[in-house]
């Protein structure tokens, strides 16, 4: 690949001479373009943007310090080399505080630029071969950084920082947080078909990467299917932030017969102290996705006229779809403990003086446990471990109207305690597999979450949430501590070069397993084992 020069030079001999004397191809270069001085050089290198830019010191109108000094700001990865018809120690030394890479004496021989330029074009591969590695890097980490950023905001959300420790948590992530009001989002995205989880992937990228065009919008994971989105910025600018992105999600997923979705907007506060109260109105509309599935868009304003509906407390005005076992299932089924109680609420809305006849409490009463009996007979679980903590509730069924919110939270929260148990058991066993599967093939170099998640029979998405909340750790920076470790044993243990290590670890680039190696360990491989030996 030629790299791109240009030449700024005020002598037109001189330049004349540069431009059409040299052998540029030989050298690895393409002559992109000249001017005469500073000033007109200018646009001509915004619009060329050359990799090396050759400039005399003294030029009218815009000298090359001066030239130099705005290229080196505006362009810091481009070499600079100053050609200069005085021996002056003061001019060198202003170079190099300008970021001047070289700073040549005319006459300016071939053989002396085309050493100077071998040189930069090697640097410059090199540069760009770290600029690489670096990309590479925090691609692989930031999986981890999103995991990070979720436990975060779940600390936030529940009130467990100090707008003090909320800042410094923020800085030390690199997380811009700071604004005048906020709001907050809660999306849920879930396929329906394990057949089209590839066009519901390419959706749910879709959608995701939406709030990641926006630095108003901070978006990190809340559970295998749901997501947040931060909404951040001036109290006036709120509402169409808000309003954009919710449109934007209608738009994109409205119609999709491949998955399941639901947005819920809560209500905007002041100060990031008051999150807790924001998570806390978007959690309760959150909830109301089990009862009213057919609304997709979840907002105190959508929610008026579902809840307005359940306003009338005559047991004649109840509706009985209202009790249809299939919401408790799909509660049971989708639903954290979080939301049980906005759960609850939602679902007995409306019925307070419904459950005042004794007759419709009894039924309520038990069309909530038998329907929870029911949901977990159905996920295997057996009747000796249900019995005691659900049948052992409330032997009485004949409770007050007051008890019955209390009651439901009660079951529902036994069930789910229950699910989650058998499913950590389940996910213990299935991570012990993937665990298995990682030791066994960990320096692939094609190892992936996809192949891992395929040999275990899970779903990429599913296992990687599983994987950070079990292992505290990425997929991916779990792999790369598993190599770095092998690494280290091998470099201690045996005479095999860096290259040979580098491919039994799993890395077919060795310059990449050496970056790699130094992010985690601190040091390159050959001073490990110069330590290792010393």
């Amino acid at each position: 690949m030629l790299r791109k020069v240009f030449l700024v030079e005020d002598e037109t001999v001189i330049r004349e001479g540069l431009r059409d004397r040299i052998p540029w191809d030989q050298f690895g270069y393409r002559f992109v373009g000249e001017a005469a001085d500073g000033e007109m050089a200018l646009p001509l290198i915004r619009k060329t943007k050359p990799d090396v830019l050759i400039t005399d010191i003294k030029m009218p109108f815009m000298d090359g310090l001066s030239l130099s000094k705005i290229v080196s700001k505006e362009f810091p990865r481009m070499k600079i080399i100053i050609i200069s018809g005085y021996d002056d120690f003061e001019y060198a030394r202003q170079a190099i505080e300008v970021g001047v890479d070289q700073y040549l004496l005319k006459p300016v021989t071939r053989m002396k630029l085309k050493n100077v330029l071998l040189e930069l074009k090697d640097k410059i591969e090199q540069d760009q071969e770290q600029e690489d590695y670096r990309t590479q890097f925090q691609n692989e980490i930031q999986e981890y950084e999103q995991f990070s950023r979720r436990r975060f905001m779940e600390k936030i959300l529940e009130g467990e920082l100090s707008v003090k420790e909320i800042y410094d948590e923020a800085e030390r992530q690199s997380i811009e947080i700071t604004a005048a009001g906020y709001n907050l989002l809660f999306l849920y995205l879930q396929e329906k078909n394990e057949d089209k989880m590839a066009g519901f992937l390419r959706k749910q990228d879709e959608v995701l990467h939406y709030f990641l065009r926006y630095p108003q919008y901070l978006l990190f994971r809340w559970n295998v299917n749901s997501y947040g989105v931060l909404v951040k910025g001036e109290l006036s600018q709120l509402p169409d932030l808000t309003d954009n992105c919710v449109e934007y999600v209608k738009r994109t997923c409205e119609g999709e017969e491949q998955m399941d979705w639901y947005v819920a907007v809560g209500k905007p506060v002041e100060r990031l102290s008051l999150l807790s109260q924001c998570y806390q109105s978007v959690n309760h509309y959150f909830a109301y996705r089990f009862m009213v599935p057919g609304l997709h868009v979840l907002t105190e304003d959508t929610l008026e006229s579902y809840v307005n509906s359940q306003g009338e407390n005559r047991l004649a005005a109840v509706d009985s779809s209202q009790l249809n076992p299939e919401i408790i299932k799909d509660f049971l089924t989708k639903g954290s403990s979080s939301e049980i109680q906005e759960f609850v609420q939602g679902y007995l809305g409306g019925m307070s003086k419904a459950l005042e006849s004794r007759m419709f409490r009894d039924y309520v009463v038990l069309h909530i446990r038998f329907t929870t009996i029911m949901y977990l007979e159905s996920i295997g679980v057996e009747k000796e471990c249900y019995t005691e903590r659900i049948e052992g509730k409330y032997q009485d069924t004949s409770i007050k109207a007051s008890q019955v919110a209390g009651y439901c939270v009660d079951i529902l929260q036994s069930a789910i305690d229950i699910r989650d148990e058998k499913n950590e058991s389940q996910g213990n066993s299935a991570m012990r597999k993937v665990l298995d599967y990682i030791d066994e093939n960990y320096y692939k170099e094609t190892i992936s979450l996809n192949e891992v998640a395929d040999a275990v029979n899970m779903s990429a998405n599913y296992l990687s949430a599983i994987f950070s909340q079990n292992m505290q750790k990425t997929f991916v920076e779990y792999i790369t501590c598993k190599r770095v470790d092998r690494a280290k044993k091998l470099l201690r243990e045996t005479d095999k070069s860096s290259g040979e290590i580098a491919q039994e670890v799993g890395y077919k680039d060795p310059h990449y397993f050496s970056y790699v190696f130094k992010k985690k360990s601190g040091c390159s491989p050959r001073e490990y084992r110069s330590k290792g030996t010393a």
